[in-house]
């Protein structure tokens, strides 16, 4: 940082960014790239991208890959300018300085993780990698429910050993929650699999009906549960059990029984005590 600061007083002063010559006279050395700075990156959340820089060349403009559109913003330091965006993907995403002529003057990479939520249980922790790349709407009407704290207090429902477990409907001697967000438009086929260890929304028999309620696979369902063709659409996977599948498998062991008109209801309640965004 320090040496940075001094870059940027020494040799830019009152310059513009340039990659091509250094600025006043008796010099012909090139200037070293600006540093560029970022607050933390995440999935959907904004972010701020900071510039080494005072002042700009006319005509040259900054965009960030997975990113929307860069807007202004208020920078910490007279030394750096700001700008923000809202990462709509994950992987790398690449900021990029360009000329008035569309010329790249600067590209430096960053690495947007995965979105993490980890579920407290009755029986143990579960943490879920979510997957916004291949199941957007999903994965966005998922971390609604959870930032929401929707899942507090939530039950698993539904448990039927060599096939799933099953919760976001019920709470304690099978109420129904009334979902808080409108039905979703089911995301399938998406790349993503109903192996063991998935993640994925449960739904009528609607395609576009999938709300709160998810499931884990206890096994390989692909061949009952993924898409097949429009009259056979399956069920959208939208992430991973990346820890804690020791407990999803416990949760299949427990008593089941019959309650009204629901079957595969644990005998003794299996609860969600908190869904908490971790990453």
């Amino acid at each position: 940082m320090k040496r940075t600061l001094k870059y940027i007083k020494s040799a830019l002063g009152p310059c513009m960014l340039s990659f091509l010559s250094a600025c006043g006279s008796g010099s012909s050395t090139p200037l070293n790239p600006p540093s560029i700075q970022t607050s933390l990156l995440a999935y959907g959340i904004p972010v701020s991208f900071y510039v080494g820089v005072t002042q700009l060349n006319q005509g040259v403009t900054f965009n960030a890959t997975m990113c929307g559109a860069l807007s202004p913003a208020q920078s910490p330091s007279p030394l750096y300018q700001a700008y923000s965006c809202t990462p709509t993907g994950t992987g790398t995403l690449t900021f990029t300085a360009k000329d008035a002529n569309g010329n790249v003057l600067l590209t430096k990479n960053f690495t947007i993780p995965d979105p993490q939520v980890t579920m407290v249980s009755s029986l143990g922790t579960v943490v879920l990698d979510l997957n916004p790349n291949a199941a957007p709407n999903t994965v966005q009407n998922f971390l609604k429910y959870v930032n929401g704290g929707f899942y507090k207090n939530m039950i698993f429902h539904r448990v039927i050993p060599g096939f799933v477990v099953q919760s976001g409907g019920f709470t304690t001697g099978m109420n129904p929650v009334t979902s808080s967000l409108a039905p979703i438009a089911l995301e399938t086929p998406n790349g993503l699999s109903n192996t063991m260890g998935t993640l994925a929304m449960a739904r009528t028999s609607d395609p576009n009906s999938a709300t709160s309620q998810f499931y884990v696979n206890l096994v390989d369902n692909s061949s009952s549960l993924d898409y097949k063709d429009s009259s056979n659409p399956g069920y959208a996977v939208f992430g991973t059990v990346s820890s804690g599948m020791d407990v999803i498998n416990q949760i299949a062991t427990v008593p089941t029984a019959t309650v009204g008109s629901y079957a595969n209801v644990p005998v003794n309640d299996v609860t969600i005590t908190s869904m908490t965004r971790t990453q």
